[in-house]
Formats: C-alpha cells, structure tokens, sequence
C-alpha cells in the first residue's frame, strides 16, 4: 500500500515538473522604435514630418488667432461694445469650428500616410523574420508589438528584444 501511495505520488510530481516546463513566455517589441532607427533618414519619412511641423504650425496659428480673437472679445465687452462682442464671439466660434474640423482631416491625412510607411513589405517581411528568428532560439511563445496592442500596461524590460531586433535587423 505505502509503495503504491509512493509510486502515485511519484507519478504526480513527474506529470507536475513536465506541466511546469510548459510555461508560456512572452516578449514584446518596439516596432515603432526599430521602425524610425532604419528609416529616419528616408524621403518618405521626411516628407511625412514635414507635413507633420506644417500642420502643427498652422493649427499653432489658428488657435493663436482665437486667443487674440477671445482677448478682443473681452476688451469689447470691459468697453461695453456689446455689437462688436456679439461679433467676435461669432468669429471665434467659426474658428474654433474651423481648427476642430482642420485638425480632424490633418490628423486622418497624417495616420494614412503613417500607416502607408509602416505596411512597407518589404521592410516589414525582413523585421517579421528576424522577430521570428529570435522568438525561436530564445524559447519565446509570443511576441507582442508595443504598438499594435494597446492593452498592454506594464512589462519588464527584461521580455522586450527589440535591441536584439536592431542588432540583427543591422546585420542582415
């Protein structure tokens, strides 16, 4: 009795260790990062921050407009100028309509075109490769984009590998 209690017990320690080597690792990438390390220098990326600044002057511009707009407003109304307060007051309104709607459009325009960077094949066919290849000789099960999943909260930064990433992206 007591050997097959021992065996049993024996049997369930074995079939515990091997459950245990079955743990699932993760890692994550900054795909982003290793994104704007090889291709800063391009014209498309260039192009892209160019109309990046462009677009920020100019909502910088608007909304300096309305600031001064808004400050009129409130030396008409100190004055009494209830006519010339009406009127600016709609003034601002438009603007403000203006620059919300302005920044919608400049913002979808810059995610398009972000996106069109990004999708590159070819590019990204060689970063998948070499994501694969560390993944499979450093045991991981899954590899998460820093940028491609935003329910990621924390992480160690001993499960990113996107240094190992660059190095073998440099390599290639």
């Amino acid at each position: 009795m007591k050997k097959t209690i021992i065996a049993a017990l024996a049997l369930f320690l074995a079939a515990a260790t091997a459950g245990a080597q079955q743990i699932t690792k993760f890692a994550v990438v900054d795909t982003a990062r290793i994104y704007a390390s090889f291709y800063r220098d391009s014209r498309s990326v260039r192009d892209y921050e160019a109309k990046k600044t462009q677009y920020q002057g100019e909502i910088k511009r608007m909304g300096d407009e309305i600031k001064k707009l808004r400050q009129d407003k409130v030396d008409a109304e100190t004055a009494g100028d209830q006519n010339r307060s009406a009127m600016l007051e709609s003034q601002i309104t438009a603007k403000t309509n203006f620059l919300v709607d302005y920044s919608k459009v400049k913002n979808a325009e810059l995610d398009d075109i972000k996106k069109k960077l990004i999708t590159d094949d070819d590019f990204y066919s060689s970063l998948y490769d070499r994501i694969r290849s560390i993944a499979e000789a450093d045991g991981y099960s899954m590899v998460l984009s820093l940028q491609e999943n935003g329910s990621i909260i924390w992480y160690s930064p001993t499960v990113d590998i996107t240094e190992k990433v660059l190095r073998a992206m440099t390599n290639q």
